[in-house]
């Protein structure tokens, strides 16, 4: 098999793996904390993001993915895959809109602000824990 083909099939698995995950957890939270707010997108974005930032260190290439889209099996797998596919900027922004559109705007507000702050922090706190636990720093 060649290269590009190996890379995509490892982009579909690692996607396929991502996109169940992402079911099965917003699932299970909107469960337990009900589906007035969207929990579920919440807390698979800000999961995604600690997973992303626990490998970034050990994935040292996962910077050259974002400018040239090309990375060792790992980061097709894991990365482009696995958290491209389990994290949902699609959902987030769709959920987002509608809260708007519901006029629950404060909901909407904090929706957006929640994201963006916890994700951030999210890979920041992962990729710091994850450099000192393995020795980088």
């Amino acid at each position: 098999m060649g290269e590009a083909l190996t890379t995509l099939v490892l982009v579909a698995l690692g996607g396929a793996l991502g996109s169940v995950a992402r079911v099965l957890v917003a699932k299970a939270v909107a469960t337990r904390l009900g589906d007035s707010f969207p929990w579920g997108t919440l807390i698979v974005n800000v999961s995604g993001a600690l997973l992303i930032g626990a490998l970034l260190p050990l994935l040292a290439e996962i910077r050259n993915v974002v400018v040239s889209g090309s990375g060792s099996p790992a980061v097709a797998l894991l990365i482009v895959g696995l958290v491209g596919s389990y994290t949902t900027v699609s959902s987030f922004s769709l959920q987002t809109f509608a809260l708007m559109e519901e006029g629950a705007w404060r909901a909407a507000i904090a929706n957006l602000l929640a994201s963006v702050a916890l994700c951030l922090g999210a890979v920041f706190v992962a990729s710091k824990a994850v450099a000192v636990l393995t020795g980088m720093i």
